[in-house]
């Protein structure tokens, strides 16, 4: 069971955040003025802080139930972690300051902040399913990186294809044609999906002692994740049609 708890929380992860981080990453081709980078950060908006609940819970359901593959984890890839961490809140730096001042350059800079913590996020990514999935190391480590870090974009390009509208989308519909885009959504959820599981299958999965007094606690808070998560994507199932923002 501790297992299946970890894999719903990292699985859920990688399909629901790497959604926003892939849009975050193609944010100057979806964009082309200031205007429509607004509205593209508008679609994801709504999402990314739920996402980001995602990891958090993944994070504390390493911690509590397999402490001594959080160890590994962290001590064997503390330089990445730290990577991670940073372009994590340089992205969110970005999404969130964007709309405190209304000047082109101060906005240019924290596109520029999303772009980069986005891009940070999804190597990142990368790297760690990478070493997991092929144990290399070195430069060559860069090429199963660049290969997730792809994955991550193409899953944005198609949850872009869902939101947006006019000129965006159209650009963002280059996968789909401009059909069957939830289709192609879900063709890139699952390839990220089957990353996380091949390299979870790699893992040393020892649950901890604590799984007797966790376990049923976090099976009571699941529904709980699930229907919030449920409703804000049934809130803002609609296209965006203005610069809506945070």
């Amino acid at each position: 069971m501790e297992i299946f708890i970890l894999a719903f929380f990292a699985l859920g992860y990688l399909v629901l955040a790497g959604a926003d981080i892939g849009v975050g990453m193609l944010l100057p081709y979806l964009g082309r003025s200031g205007a429509e980078r607004r509205v593209v950060i508008a679609a994801i908006a709504p999402f990314f802080l739920g996402n980001e609940v995602w990891l958090v819970a993944t994070g504390g359901v390493l911690a509590g139930l397999f402490p001594e593959l959080e160890s590994e984890l962290i001590t064997g890839h503390y330089n990445l972690v730290v990577v991670l961490l940073m372009s994590w809140v340089i992205r969110d730096m970005g999404l969130w300051l964007r709309g405190r001042l209304p000047t082109a350059g101060w906005q240019r800079w924290c596109d520029g902040a999303v772009v980069a913590g986005s891009w940070g996020l999804a190597l990142s990514w990368g790297m760690l399913l990478g070493h997991v999935l092929t144990g290399i190391d070195g430069p060559l480590a860069a090429l199963p990186a660049l290969v997730v870090a792809a994955l991550f974009a193409t899953h944005g390009l198609t949850f872009a294809a869902l939101r947006l509208h006019g000129e965006p989308h159209r650009r963002a519909s280059m996968l789909s044609g401009g059909a069957g885009e939830a289709r192609t959504f879900a063709l890139t959820a699952t390839a990220l999906a089957v990353v996380g599981v091949l390299a979870g299958l790699r893992l040393p999965l020892s649950a901890g002692s604590a799984s007797a007094v966790l376990v049923p606690v976090i099976l009571a808070l699941i529904p709980l994740l699930v229907a919030a998560q449920a409703w804000v994507w049934w809130t803002f199932r609609h296209r965006v049609t203005g610069p809506s923002y945070l």
